[in-house]
């Protein structure tokens, strides 16, 4: 190597190594004085700064040439500039990494945390386990890459071997580490694991309450989420919510379709200046429609001035699972026609509006064109809408041929779309075979053999309905309970059949008697088919008469002013009888009334439901 010693000669040295890249880079007056720099740090700048390939191979091959590689000054920075972002080569990275003589802790980091970010993560933990064996110490970065390693492919035990190795070197006390822990134990569904670790935080910040949300979002335990945000807000924590803690929120308040917690959080992101954020206003245009809110959903959709394939999306499915099939069809030829491309998400958008409205030609033709227009291939959600789309029309054979002519593998989902298909058809042959699907699969549920039960029951064949419970009661099967719940004043009240848990219970109960002698001067009869158990008509009655959703309606009626709209979240599928009950109430008593089952909205005003009685 030539050796050089005074400063403006090994400046000038540098510059002949590297002319090319300082022609390019360094071309203005305005760049001499940089030259003044020592000529260390010009070469450090120069690696990166660096945003082009071609640069990159000159600047390696100028550290190799001149065996610069041996001093981790340089190759520290070139490691990381090509495994980190904007290159993130990572086979090239560990090219690099493997000539690399003596690789300290921190070539260890960056390879690891490139890894993490890779399609690879598992070779970040192996790395890790290589840097150890070598005896070098890992440090707090290195045990935060591994976790993010492990949060990518989901590994408890790798989780929990890190946790050892956390309280093994005293890094306990870390709250960034215990952090990142804590989101791992929450992804792998321990949440008490989760909640322990969040506790032992020394110092909780904004990003640790949003894990912690996060994890119950996770755990289902949605209503704790809003119950945080309070207390957020209030300032119990030390710390205000950010825009990350309201699209979490805002995520919770559609799954547990919580309007009144959702136009808080409307509030607070409008309040501090978040109201221009594109996926916060996608997440409110998806959380007013499974609120069952669309005007408003529209309004935040109307006021963006930026719109891109999510934002249309989203109010594609809002408007289908609303019962506003055509207008949402006519939203994806708007979306077309300014020039937004679709994606895959979005034609599961339009292909469910044609299921929920039963548009059979219309639903078909978009399912042609996704593939020959725009080169999408269909996945098991778009064999799902077009399965549910012909099982609902009756086209039971014709939507089973195309399972059986997938090029993806069925899904135990896509045979309960078909199950569904054929309880409401009151097709049992076809029903039986499906559920054989369904067990060669062992993905059976209980709620598979509900809906066995239902056909057989349709049908009048009691003798199956009776040797099918036998089945089931001997292997344990459990079915999920109905319930129905309704939110009032930020408190959400739940209702489950013959429900007498509720400390208005007498006054609820008064109130459906009531009810349902209006609704019968009225003309609502008792629809006894959608009783399942083998008993007289008047016994079908009193069963079906108590219902979850009939109870959330009464307490609504109760504890709301009149024409008030009384909104209903239903876990299961909403039955014939109270569904008629509450078209029959929405005249009665001029109430809007909104009803979420698990598949859609059912809005119903003076008489009559969105879904036109096709659900």
């Amino acid at each position: 190597m030539i050796q050089i010693s005074h400063p403006f000669k090994l400046n000038c040295y540098y510059l002949y190594l590297f002319r090319p890249l300082f022609l390019s880079r360094f071309t203005t007056a305005a760049t001499i004085p940089s030259l003044a720099k020592p000529p260390q740090q010009h070469l450090i700048s120069l690696i990166k700064s660096c945003t082009q390939k071609s640069h990159l191979l000159q600047i390696h091959a100028q550290l190799i040439r001149n065996s610069l590689f041996q001093e981790s000054t340089f190759s520290l920075p070139f490691l990381s500039r090509v495994a980190l972002s904007p290159f993130q080569d990572i086979s090239y990275s560990r090219q690099i990494f493997s000539q690399t003589p003596n690789p300290s802790v921190f070539h260890y980091n960056a390879m690891i945390r490139a890894y993490s970010r890779s399609n690879s993560p598992i070779e970040g933990f192996l790395l890790y386990q290589d840097m150890r064996h070598r005896g070098l110490h890992a440090d707090r970065l290195s045990m935060s890459f591994v976790i993010k390693c492990f949060v990518r492919v989901s590994s408890l035990m790798g989780g929990v071997q890190v946790h050892a190795r956390i309280l093994r070197d005293g890094h306990q006390s870390d709250s960034l580490l215990l952090t990142n822990l804590m989101d791992l134990y929450s992804l792998c569904e321990k949440g008490d694991a989760a909640c322990k670790v969040f506790d032992e935080i020394p110092q909780r910040d904004t990003v640790a309450w949003n894990v912690l949300i996060s994890c119950f979002i996770r755990n289902r335990r949605t209503r704790d989420v809003l119950g945080l945000f309070d207390a957020m807000v209030n300032g119990e924590f030390g710390c205000e919510p950010d825009d990350v803690t309201c699209l979490l929120l805002l995520q919770a308040c559609a799954n547990l379709g919580a309007l009144e917690f959702g136009e808080k959080v409307h509030c607070y992101i409008q309040e501090h200046g978040y109201g221009d954020a594109m996926n916060l206003c996608n997440s409110l245009v998806a959380m007013y429609s499974r609120c069952g809110c669309l005007d408003k959903a529209y309004g935040v959709f109307q006021s963006m001035r930026n719109k891109n394939v999510v934002t249309w999306t989203a109010m594609i499915s809002g408007l289908a699972m609303n019962g506003h099939g055509r207008e949402a069809i006519e939203a994806f030829r708007e979306m077309q026609r300014i020039g937004v491309l679709p994606d895959d998400q979005t034609f599961t958008g339009v292909l469910s509006a044609c299921s929920h409205c039963g548009l059979v030609d219309e639903g078909m033709l978009f399912f042609d064109i996704m593939t020959q227009d725009f080169a999408i291939a269909p996945n098991i959600h778009h064999y799902g809408c077009v399965v549910d789309l012909l099982g609902r029309a009756g086209e039971l054979d014709r939507a089973y041929q195309v399972i059986m002519s997938m090029e993806v593998k069925p899904d135990s989902t896509i045979w309960r779309t078909l199950l569904g298909a054929c309880r409401i058809h009151r097709h049992v042959t076809l029903g039986e075979r499906v559920v054989g699907h369904l067990i060669e699969l062992k993905a059976q549920e209980a709620g598979d053999y509900v809906l066995l039960l239902n056909i057989y029951s349709s049908v009048g064949n009691w003798e199956k309905v009776t040797e099918l419970r036998k089945y089931m009661k001997e292997k344990g099967i459990q079915t999920t309970a109905g319930c129905s719940s309704i939110q009032l004043n930020g408190e959400i009240h739940e209702f489950v059949v013959d429900d007498v848990s509720h400390p208005r219970k007498e006054e609820i109960y008064d109130m459906l008697n009531e009810i349902n002698k209006q609704l019968k001067i009225a003309g609502y009869v008792v629809e006894i088919t959608s009783e399942l158990h083998n008993l007289g008509a008047k016994e079908k009655t009193y069963v079906l008469s108590y219902h979850s959703e009939k109870l959330a309606i009464a307490f609504g009626v109760l504890a709301t002013p009149p024409g008030t709209t009384i909104r209903v979240a239903k876990n299961l599928r909403i039955c014939v009888d109270c569904h008629n009950f509450a078209k029959f109430l929405s005249g009665v008593y001029n109430r809007d009334l909104i009803i979420r089952d698990r598949t859609r909205f059912h809005h119903f005003c003076q008489g009559s439901c969105s879904c036109n009685d096709y659900w």
